[in-house]
C-alpha cells in the first residue's frame, strides 16, 4: 500500500517533503500516479502508518494539500 499527498502547485510538495524530513517521517516527491491524474504534477509518497502524524504536521505548517490518497499494490 502507498500513501500520497497530491498539491495544487510544486513550492507546497516541496515544503511537505523538506517539513516531513524535519520531522523524521520518510517522505520523498514522485510523480503523480495516472491513476490519480492525466495531467503532469507532484506528489509526496510517504509511510502510511504516519497518516495521522502527516496530517497533523500539514495543519500546524500550514501546507496545502490537494488531496491524500492511498493506493494498493
Amino acid at each position: 500500500m502507498r500513501c500520497l499527498a497530491t498539491f495544487d502547485v510544486t513550492s507546497m510538495a516541496v515544503l511537505f517533503e523538506r517539513v516531513c524530513r524535519k520531522e523524521g517521517i520518510a517522505a520523498k516527491i514522485v510523480p503523480v500516479p495516472r491513476s490519480l491524474s492525466a495531467s503532469c504534477g507532484l506528489a509526496c509518497e510517504f509511510p502510511c502508518e504516519r497518516d495521522e502524524a502527516v496530517r497533523a504536521l500539514c495543519a500546524v505548517k500550514g501546507i496545502d494539500v490537494t488531496e491524500f490518497h492511498t493506493i494498493e499494490g
